[in-house]
């Protein structure tokens, strides 16, 4: 972030906050059940299931209110900030671990149209190859094979922006998965995103050009509806370029 999108998105969730209301969510875990509470800092109150909606807006304000706190921090220290931002966000956490109990609640804040919402929960041809490398927790329930690939995905989710992983596509006689295939929220056009993370390997960075020069060939060319990312052991993937890519070819 600059110093002037800082600021700006600062007081846009400060305004956010100011119209929700005050307390505390407490989510008490029994087994598999849940129950919420408001806490003013002396009581808790219980929240009725039929009270959901004053429970979303509670789980918002734990939400944005450690996104804040991170972004205060990041302001404070701006002078100092190094490109490569920590891993380990709280904020993203609350998506993230859907054990916290956060993640379900805060669902409706990031809603897609009905339309682009039933585009990602259509059963589509997945990749089967090698499941027990699906480790990374990301957003919604998804499971991906690397930090960077989850750091994509939330920032994705987060921007509302329509997503599948690893979907099949077929380009003529060769059936692949992207890591990410995206319906634009605006045009529905697909766009592709490949994330390459260990281009320090000749063999790997053969086989990322490779796919590359077969997307080409059938008409999806890279920077227009294919986007890339790369990243080696010297030059961890950049979180602030992934949001820049998001906003340029999506929400500008």
């Amino acid at each position: 972030h600059t110093g002037t999108d800082l600021t700006q998105k600062i007081s846009d969730i400060q305004q956010q906050l100011k119209r929700l209301p005050q307390g505390k969510l407490i989510i008490s875990h029994n087994g598999e059940n849940i129950k919420w509470y408001s806490s003013d800092g002396h009581s808790k109150k219980y929240i009725p299931k039929s009270d959901r909606a004053l429970a979303e807006q509670l789980a918002l304000r734990k939400y944005l209110t450690s996104l804040l706190d991170e972004l205060l921090q990041e302001k404070k220290a701006i002078s100092f900030y190094d490109r490569h931002r920590p891993k380990a966000i709280k904020s993203s956490l609350l998506l993230q671990d859907a054990s916290l109990g956060y993640s379900e609640l805060l669902a409706s804040y990031f809603q897609l149209s009905p339309s682009h919402t039933a585009w990602m929960q259509e059963t589509y041809d997945r990749n089967s190859k090698n499941p027990e490398n699906l480790i990374y927790k990301a957003v919604n329930g998804i499971s991906v094979r690397s930090k960077s690939e989850a750091i994509i995905a939330m920032l994705l989710y987060t921007n509302k922006i329509p997503f599948r992983y690893e979907c099949a596509l077929n380009l003529g006689d060769i059936k692949f998965y992207p890591d990410f295939t995206i319906l634009h929220p605006k045009t529905e056009q697909l766009y592709y995103w490949e994330h390459f993370g260990l281009m320090d390997s000749p063999g790997y960075r053969q086989n990322a050009f490779s796919k590359q020069q077969l997307y080409a060939a059938h008409g999806i060319l890279p920077s227009v509806h294919l986007l890339t990312t790369y990243e080696n052991q010297a030059y961890p993937l950049n979180t602030e370029l992934v949001e820049k890519m998001i906003y340029y070819y999506f929400l500008r």
